[in-house]
């Protein structure tokens, strides 16, 4: 890993799958003054569509072009070889949308950072790539930080692509284009099923999908507040004799998806879950920076814990 004094490179991903507009949206944004900033830039094309860039310009703004054809490429020493051949201060890349992210964050050098990731979508068929393709788009939606809808209809009506995006993620910024080119901003508010100003949270087991999400993108929201949730609690032989999971298993999209989502929790007596342990736990949320994923991640301080019979439903889901 980079040590603090390295500057990391940033990246700049642009998602979406064939024929979205990606290429359009990253060549306004290659041609603007206040977003290119002299800084020499490294395009990085992942999949190439009908529409090619226009590079009558991309000497002068000093801008590098490589294409990545196949998966194989999309590798470490591939990645840190393009970038010193052209010495590349920056780095955008126009994303295969039929590879995952995972493929990505395995190949990246460690001296990049993803500073941010837009999702450009044609309105017209995104409900098709849903519907078929649910895992892609939510693998996609989980990382971006701005989802864009291009090719909006005249009175369109846009609550179904926002409820498919909140489905996922809180996260993101929701922007559609209107014919007449015009961007604008879903500020639809979508109201958490539970008070995070109560003195003491409790989580229905309906809304745990929403909470843990929320608290993993959001955990500062938390701190120093106590929560009531169901959980399935697990000791993993790592830990440390106090220390144990609590989660619960979500599906986000479909079955392959499920996987137990958990955050430590720290008890002030021993405590030894057995298989398949159903708890009523309650206890504060503490946020401690991970150095190694450079994120703000919560711990459950547990005040008080109690067997519980198993939710209806054992798998949280976000419906």
């Amino acid at each position: 890993m980079p040590n603090n004094q390295q500057e990391f490179i940033p990246v700049y991903l642009f998602l979406g799958f064939l024929e979205a507009g990606k290429t359009k949206f990253m060549q306004d944004a290659l041609e603007d003054a206040q977003f290119t900033n002299s800084e020499r830039t490294l395009l990085l094309v992942c999949e190439e569509g009908m529409e090619e860039y226009d590079t009558s310009r991309f000497d002068e703004l000093d801008i590098h072009m490589r294409v990545i054809e196949d998966i194989s490429d999309l590798n470490e020493r591939n990645l840190e070889k393009l970038a010193k051949e052209c010495g590349a201060q920056r780095v955008m890349i126009e994303y295969n949308g039929m590879w995952q992210i995972q493929s990505l964050f395995e190949a990246l050098p460690d001296d990049w950072a993803v500073y941010q990731a837009v999702l450009i979508v044609d309105a017209t068929t995104f409900m098709n790539y849903n519907q078929n393709m649910r895992s892609l788009v939510v693998d996609k939606l989980n990382m971006a930080e701005l989802v864009y809808f291009n090719r909006i209809k005249d009175g369109e009506d846009t609550m179904p692509y926002h409820q498919i995006v909140r489905g996922v993620t809180r996260r993101a910024d929701i922007y559609y284009e209107m014919p007449n080119g015009d961007a604008v901003f879903d500020d639809i508010e979508d109201p958490l099923p539970f008070d995070v100003n109560a003195k003491n949270i409790v989580i229905e087991d309906r809304d745990f999908a929403l909470f843990y999400r929320d608290l993993m993108e959001d955990a500062k929201k938390y701190e120093n507040k106590t929560v009531t949730f169901r959980a399935l609690a697990v000791k993993n032989p790592t830990f440390p004799p106090n220390i144990f999971a609590v989660g619960r298993h979500i599906m986000t999209c479909c079955v392959e998806d499920i996987q137990y989502s958990w955050i430590a929790a720290q008890y002030g007596r021993p405590f030894k879950p057995r298989k398949n342990h159903w708890i009523m736990v309650s206890g504060a949320i503490e946020v401690r920076f991970n150095q190694m994923q450079g994120v703000f991640v919560p711990m459950l301080h547990v005040t008080k814990l109690a067997d519980a019979d198993p939710p209806e439903q054992e798998v949280a889901t976000f419906y």
